[in-house]
């Protein structure tokens, strides 16, 4: 067996995060998860629907591996990103950075993951690999999946190999501070100005405030759009609130990561963002419920009351952004 000595196999809420956090802790950096969340610019808006989609996606966050590569670059970390269509060098990409004494990140595809009871394919999930031996590798996971957990090499190299959406072709990441730990504070208003600028000006109306608006139109009609209501509306509200995002689709991370800001930076539209983003995570887990309860009952009406509510969503979130976006160090 082969195992990286001294990582810290601590889960959070988040699994990119999470993998975050384990890299960076085994070079000496500790930041909390909100930290890396939003010193990722990580917050973002999705709506996304398909016609090969059986039910619409309600997405918080920015698209998979890009808040690692923003939070490396905001805190001047050496990435380096491996890929290749091979899985045996893919595999070889992996087990030589466990071997010289570091965990590596890894995208893959949930789905075959032995400790995943759940079986849905989502080809952007992200865990930390910090040991294997000849039949199961050693991961961390996100707290709610059991923080340290094991999988099968088998079922690890189908899920490497994995294609379909937000899929990555064996890719594998390790991240270095060469200049040692980076000063947090200076760091702050590149990454939650680009979030805001990126957030108020997307380029096409599924994205950002504009996504959320367009959500409040479509939502009220989520009963015609499923198939089966009361499997499809209820599992919708669950990926909001419990799907590794820590709840209300990442507002309650980014709430608190501006709350930590708060410790840097005097700043009154820090205050202001913070105070609309704690109103703005409260409101996505009552639309939640709402089309929680929606599928449930058949009640057509949650859904409309839904749709308000994102419509007021959408000028709150709007507002939070405009006055992050003025914000100085």
């Amino acid at each position: 067996m082969v195992m990286v000595k001294g990582v810290e196999t601590r889960g959070g809420q988040h699994c990119e995060t999470t993998a975050l956090g384990v890299l960076l802790r085994h070079q000496g950096i500790e930041l909390s998860e909100p930290m890396l969340f939003g010193l990722g610019s990580g917050l973002s808006f999705v709506y996304w629907d398909g016609r090969n989609m059986d039910f619409p996606f309600l997405g918080g966050r920015v698209k998979p591996f890009e808040l690692t590569r923003n939070l490396a670059r905001n805190l001047g970390l050496e990435l380096v990103v491996r890929e290749t269509a091979s899985a045996r060098k893919g595999w070889e990409n992996v087990a030589a950075a466990v071997d010289a004494g570091s965990p590596v990140g890894l995208q893959l595809d949930s789905y075959h993951l032995d400790y995943f009871t759940d079986k849905v394919h989502f080809g952007g999930h992200v865990v930390a690999l910090y040991g294997y031996d000849e039949h199961d590798a050693h991961l961390v996971d996100t707290e709610q999946l059991g923080g340290a957990v094991t999988t099968g090499l088998a079922g690890l190299a189908l899920a490497r190999a994995a294609r379909g959406p937000m899929t990555a072709r064996h890719r594998s990441f390790t991240l270095t501070a060469p200049a040692g730990p980076p000063e947090v504070r200076d760091r702050i208003v590149p990454a939650v100005t680009a979030c805001a600028d990126a957030f108020l000006d997307p380029p096409i109306a599924n994205l950002g405030h504009r996504g959320i608006r367009k959500a409040g139109t479509l939502v009220p009609r989520w009963l015609e759009r499923a198939d089966d209501p009361r499997r499809d509306l209820p599992r919708a509200a669950l990926l909001m609130e419990k799907a590794g995002t820590g709840g209300a689709l990442f507002r309650n991370l980014y709430r608190d990561f501006l709350a930590e800001c708060g410790q840097w930076l005097d700043s009154e539209p820090l205050r202001t963002g913070h105070a609309l983003y704690a109103e703005a995570a409260a409101l996505w887990t009552d639309v939640a419920a709402l089309i929680a309860r929606a599928g449930e009952s058949g009640d057509g009406q949650c859904l409309v009351r839904a749709g308000a509510v994102l419509s007021d969503l959408a000028r709150i979130e709007r507002e939070a952004m405009e006055a992050l976006r003025r914000l100085r160090a």
